[in-house]
């Protein structure tokens, strides 16, 4: 029973998952937060063990470790006077930190809410990446509320490569990760065998504060100029992923074993006679899933096998820990960074042919018209029964090549049902108003020397869409299972378009005589209907640029607000846990469901998941900007070889500085600098994607053609100059009648040798904080 003027400890609703991981429990986090708001004023410690009635040492010394966890993780900060404050409060808000030019940032909030200017005096002690809990102060000029550090809570950046320079006899890097905006001092005894110029990896001894820069060590001179071959070494490097494995996790996923044991597959379903099948690339090593599908009396029964990780990655194991951190895997042209060591990704846990493994069911009913109408969630053991590519599914069902069919006689027919599923899935998404952008991908080809052969666009058809609507289809159930059974979990949230770009969106297409249905608040289904009215339209893809331009970013978090994107009101990632982490977590979150679990009694916190959630969308982000670098470094060393040549090309983005265009055909983007436009002063319009020469009313939009001159290359920095030679282009690629430039004149009069708009970074000394204009 509770003292006078004390909470009951029995009253904590959470009171049974503490009891299962601690022997002598204290208060959850929930339930300290939960009373700190009920007495709506700080609470030092001690008020705090005397409103739960602690009185045991050993009780107390967990209430203080407890605190001090919550502290670090942002949940709480101590006042002046060590009272505890909540932070995610009106005042107090927690989250990531992200560089912008001229040395100031945002902190992007880990709960719904609006991001907070931080100006360059209090980015001094951050750098992009960063944890911190900012205290409101106001608002800047633009309306956004404007904030100053309170607390950092975490470190993105222990080590950082960029540049070793030395000026006066001040050794200092500039990170090759644009977003780091501060410079790193190098002590003369921390410099190696680094020189001037070298390309280096520094370790962050002293992380930056309000009065010095970081300072580091130089652990590794990677040389003048990135190696070839060490492109993806170098990407990852730059934006700190891990690619090393700890010994104890080696340790662990090798110690499973080549084999699933026999005792992990009693009491679960055995599918090893059901003919499933994994459907991915021809590169693919890791496979997640595996689908079948059959015909019943209303509809289809639908099952699609994931890989179950949740049986080997345990929470709190070192395997469990290293996922985390990496958040996923990276996919870089040749290789991967995987999320769990091969041992499992492309081991135990991968859904390989013919060998027996564990995996988790979702079972779905679906009616004739596309809508599941029942599904279900269970363990399993199962067997591939066959590794297809998209390319032979499709050679299957729509080519239907003779020779292909031959070899996968046993199960033609299956392939057949999932193309009658998938048809009326696909007449379902387009009812409910999913948004479909035509975007191209790249695949890089390689010859026998690691060198770039070709760049082409990978074809995308029904293969790849039967199988993107099988996970849809499974991810939707996950999400809806978890919200009918109240279990914490993590979502994959796509917010609708915010209200700044929906007014700059309609501005735009007020320009061009469009309107997007849906007032204030347009549904996907006005978005879809829009680009249904363009699709005949000569301007159509700088339409569907600017709308795709107009989203929101897809996060992780444990609140669900739906998907925008597909029109979907509840929606996670359930079927790639093998190279996801939320996967992993929603495994769990749905296992602890089906084995009898109290959603109370889940192992994660509703703030834990906040965190994890922020923490995922990060990695995910990074993962893609660390791809894309290396790509980029490997199309530099392929354009480096055409320098001098002349290409056709689209405007793919306008900006104050200039233009950048893809070439057609390869694929690859440059910049024309907006000194080496014709002799005209130019205005960019950021709502009409142009820039309009004030004299000559010339005008360069986003989409339009153009025909460059490659007129240098930088591998090092990533960075391909063109300059116009004709603008712009008719449909048959040749210019239209004035359609050359002052520009191609000067250069057909200097020759190849024209004038660059970039000559390579600058050196700068100690203390200049860099922008962030052209990244």
């Amino acid at each position: 029973m509770a003292k006078k003027g004390s909470v009951d400890p029995g009253a904590d609703p959470h009171l049974a998952r503490e009891q299962e991981k601690y022997g002598n429990p204290v208060p959850s986090r929930e339930y300290i937060l939960e009373q700190l708001e009920a007495a709506a004023r700080p609470l030092a410690r001690k008020e705090l063990a005397e409103l739960f009635g602690l009185t045991d040492e050993d009780a107390l010394e967990g209430l203080r470790r407890r605190l001090r966890a919550m502290e670090r993780d942002g949940q709480l900060v101590r006042n002046r006077r060590n009272g505890y404050v909540v932070v995610d409060n009106e005042e107090l808000v927690r989250g990531r930190v992200r560089s912008g030019p001229e040395g100031w940032g945002v902190l992007r909030p880990d709960l719904p809410g609006d991001t907070v200017f931080l100006s360059p005096r209090e980015m001094r002690n951050l750098l992009h990446g960063d944890r911190a809990v900012v205290r409101i102060t106001g608002v800047d000029r633009q309306g956004r509320p404007e904030g100053e550090v309170v607390e950092v809570l975490e470190r993105a950046n222990r080590s950082i490569a960029g540049r070793y320079f030395e000026e006066s006899g001040v050794g200092f890097l500039v990170p090759d990760n644009k977003r780091l905006h501060q410079d790193v001092i190098i002590p003369p005894d921390n410099r190696g065998d680094a020189q001037d110029g070298d390309l280096v990896v520094v370790e962050v001894l002293s992380q930056p504060s309000k009065r010095r820069q970081p300072i580091g060590r130089v652990t590794e001179v990677v040389g003048r100029h990135i190696p070839e071959g060490s492109e993806i070494d170098v990407a990852a490097r730059v934006h700190g992923i891990p690619v090393e494995w700890p010994k104890e996790v080696e340790q662990e996923a090798v110690a499973f074993g080549e084999e699933v044991p026999e005792a992990a597959k009693q009491g679960r379903k055995d599918l090893r006679k059901l003919p499933l099948v994994t459907i991915d690339g021809p590169d693919a090593r890791d496979f997640d899933d595996a689908v079948y599908c059959e015909p019943t009396e209303n509809g289809w029964k639908l099952l699609v096998a994931i890989a179950d990780v949740a049986h080997y990655v345990t929470p709190g194991s070192p395997l469990d820990t290293e996922g985390a951190e990496r958040g996923n895997s990276v996919y870089f042209p040749r290789s991967v960074v995987p999320m769990l060591p091969e041992e499992l990704s492309n081991g135990l846990c991968s859904l390989n042919p013919k060998v027996d493994r564990l995996c988790m069911v979702c079972e779905m009913q679906i009616n004739r018209e596309g809508k599941v109408r029942r599904s279900r969630f269970y363990d399993a053991v199962m067997r591939s029964h066959a590794r297809l590519t998209y390319d032979e599914v499709k050679a299957i069902h729509i080519d239907r090549d003779p020779e292909v069919r031959r070899r996968y006689r046993g199960i033609l027919k299956y392939i057949d049902h999932l193309f009658s599923l998938y048809r009326v899935l696909r007449k379902d998404r387009d009812r409910r108003g999913a948004i479909d952008f035509e975007t191209t991908e790249t695949e890089i080809e390689f010859d026998s020397d690691g060198q770039i052969a070709a760049i082409h666009p990978t074809e995308r058809h029904d293969a790849h869409k039967l199988i993107e609507e099988c996970m849809v289809r499974a991810n939707v159930a996950a999400a809806r299972f978890l919200e009918r059974k109240r279990v914490p979990a993590l979502y994959r949230v796509h917010e609708p378009p915010a209200e700044e770009r929906l007014d700059n969106l309609r501005q735009f297409l007020a320009q061009v005589g469009l309107r997007l249905e849906g007032g204030d608040s347009p549904e996907p289904k006005h978005y879809a209907a829009l680009m249904q009215r363009v699709r005949s339209r000569p301007d159509r893809h700088l339409i569907e640029t600017v709308l795709l331009r107009s989203m929101m970013a897809a996060e992780y978090r444990p609140d669900n607000a739906g998907h925008f994107g597909l029109a979907l009101d509840a929606y996670t990632h359930f079927t790639s846990p093998i190279r996801r982490y939320p996967d992993l977590v929603v495994h769990r979150a749905i296992k602890h469901v089906i084995n009898g679990g109290k959603p109370a009694d889940f192992g994660y916190s509703n703030d834990y998941l906040v965190t994890l959630g922020e923490h995922c969308s990060m990695t995910d982000r990074r993962a893609e900007e660390a791809s894309r670098d290396a790509e980029m470094t490997l199309k530099c060393r392929y354009m480096a070889e055409r320098v001098g040549q002349e290409f056709n090309g689209v405007i793919s983005g306008v900006t104050s500085f200039g233009l950048f265009v893809e070439l057609e055909g390869i694929y690859v983007d440059g910049l024309i600098h907006i000194t080496n436009l014709e002799s005209d002063f130019f205005h960019f319009d950021p709502v009409g994607h142009r820039l309009t020469g004030e004299r000559t009313g010339k005008e360069y939009r986003l989409t339009d053609r153009i025909r460059v001159l490659v007129a240098r290359v930088d591998i090092d920095e990533r960075k391909i100059d063109f300059q116009p030679v004709a603008h712009p282009l008719g449909p048959d690629g040749e210019p239209l009648e004035g359609g050359g430039t002052r520009s191609s004149k000067r250069r057909q009069e200097q020759g190849k040798g024209g004038k660059s708009a970039k000559s390579g970074r600058r050196r700068r000394r100690p203390g200049r904080r860099r922008g962030d204009g052209d990244s």
